[in-house]
């Protein structure tokens, strides 16, 4: 059996092969952690995106899109607090001239004791059967409390150190634990540094007197600066949220992990300003109903989890992660945080413009508190493809690769296959082709035989296959193969659209959201 490690290569290769990713810029040797999405790759993307953006603005009447610039007035980054405090803690091994950040490094140690826990509870769950207790287990077992211990003990410490931001006490962890470098095998560290991860250029020619500007790590700002606008201009009511999706680019000296953590990337944001004293509601609010987005599109309940924060950042009252178990491990796809009155507030006293609420209801004004989601396009994109990933052995010796995706997010839904190339197939596979375009997206395929043209849709997640053969010319039916079952059946021509509307249609999986 594949490791997961073995899986991922291949996934990797994969999304190469049949048009999803590429390396930017790859016939000059290409840019570390940059890439280009391709023809399939786009179409995932677009659709994630959709469905993110309709979920959000449609299923909430109070939350409307804003698309900010990238470029913003550099003192919105002092404000933020970007200029003077977004910085990793990074580290370098002096072996190998790698430089890691100190905090993953240390995260990976947590993950071989989660690892070890794991591994010792599965040993006992296939022992023991249906009768098998695991919290008992857990909390009885020598080998799985000690391991649990050492985890709970390390952990404590990374989260002291983290939220003292105790650079020498990181490092002291890292040694403490006899952590080695993968590429040189040493433990031969510097001291912890902090590194600020923004990209800056200029605006301006030199003779005028060029201003420093950045390109935004964060897209929450573009709306933060804007809420007053959208507030006014769209006589909206507290609460409500402003959504956005949009670049965002940060300068990751630790970029890996294929396109998990890249420096330039795709957020999904919406912000929701709701009356101080309510946050902790609407937090909870928004939390399960990010949740119920993911599950939504039936990749597995199990697959999902909170992580809750240990380290609050200076200006929250509470956050917590969805982490999807990637082929990697757990690793957070979204974030859900109460931003408090920081942002608003800073931007108010930076710009020295007023920037509260008036609420007619409660006749004062104030400053918004605000809930954040935030999502990766990329990481989202990378769970789903990770998700789908499988290499099946069939019956009889064959093999196949297929992609299943969620159908409402494949990149095309339907393919249109001409039995042979001859006999006014391919003119009658045109027509079907044609009465199918305007409402899905429709690839057709005439190379090779049927049965190989089947193995290429299945490994680019089309979910359906529309074969026209001999008996289409005499009565208008078709053969429509599902990708996953692989199951044909015989359908009139009249039937394909709404067959395929069940199942890539959002007005489905919206029905589980609302």
């Amino acid at each position: 059996m594949a490791s997961q490690e073995e899986i991922f290569k291949k996934l990797i290769a994969h999304c190469k092969e049949y048009g999803f990713v590429f390396a930017s810029s790859e016939i000059y040797d290409g840019l570390a952690a940059v890439y280009d999405y391709g023809q399939n790759g786009v179409e995932l993307k677009n659709n994630i995106k959709a469905y993110w953006w309709e979920a959000m603005t449609r299923l909430n009447d109070n939350v409307v899109g804003i698309d900010a610039a990238i470029f913003m007035h550099p003192t919105t980054w002092k404000a933020s607090g970007h200029v003077d405090a977004f910085n990793d803690p990074l580290i370098d091994n002096r072996d190998s001239k790698k430089r890691y950040r100190a905090d993953v490094l240390i995260e990976d140690v947590l993950a071989k004791f989660d690892e070890k826990i794991a591994k010792e509870v599965d040993k006992a769950a296939k022992r023991f059967g249906e009768s098998f207790d695991r919290d008992l287990y857990c909390r009885t077992n020598p080998r799985v409390v000690e391991y649990s211990q050492k985890r709970d003990t390390l952990h404590e410490r990374f989260a002291t150190a983290m939220n003292d931001n105790n650079l020498d006490e990181l490092k002291q962890i890292i040694v403490d634990y006899d952590v080695v470098c993968p590429v040189s095998g040493t433990k031969n560290w510097t001291d912890v540094r902090q590194f600020n991860l923004m990209f800056s250029t200029e605006i301006g020619s030199v003779a005028d007197g060029a201003t420093k500007v950045y390109l935004r790590p964060e897209t929450a700002q573009g709306i933060f600066v804007n809420f007053l606008n959208v507030q006014k201009t769209g006589r909206m009511k507290i609460p409500f949220g402003i959504a956005q999706i949009g670049k965002a680019f940060r300068n990751e000296i630790v970029a890996r992990q294929f396109i998990f953590r890249m420096r330039e990337f795709e957020q999904m944001e919406m912000q929701f300003f709701v009356r101080p004293g309510e946050e902790m509601k609407w937090f909870d609010y928004w939390k399960h109903f990010r949740m119920r987005w993911h599950r939504s599109l039936g990749l597995g309940d199990g697959k999902y989890r909170f992580h809750d924060h240990e380290k609050l950042a200076h200006y929250a009252n509470a956050a917590t992660d969805i982490e999807f178990e990637m082929p990697f491990g757990f690793k957070e796809v979204e974030g859900i945080h109460s931003r408090t009155d920081f942002d608003l507030s800073q931007h108010e006293k930076y710009s020295g413009k007023n920037i509260k609420y008036f609420d007619p209801e409660l006749n004062e004004s104030y400053v918004p508190y605000v809930i954040e989601t935030s999502i990766g396009v990329d990481r989202m994109f990378l769970s789903i493809m990770a998700a789908s990933y499988e290499e099946q052995q069939l019956e009889g010796g064959d093999s196949r690769v297929v992609l299943h995706l969620p159908p409402v997010l494949a990149p095309n839904k339907v393919a249109v296959l001409p039995l042979v190339k001859k006999d006014g197939l391919p003119e009658k596979a045109a027509e079907v082709m044609n009465m199918l375009k305007f409402d899905f997206k429709t690839v057709y395929d005439e190379k090779d035989s049927i049965g190989k043209r089947y193995r290429r849709q299945d490994a680019v997640g089309t979910p359906f296959c529309v074969t026209i053969d001999h008996q289409t010319l005499e009565d208008d039916t078709v053969t429509i193969r599902h990708r996953d079952s692989m199951e044909q059946s015989r359908v009139a021509l009249s039937e394909l659209y709404n067959i395929i509307d069940s199942e890539v249609s959002f007005r489905n999986i919206f029905g589980k959201l609302v």
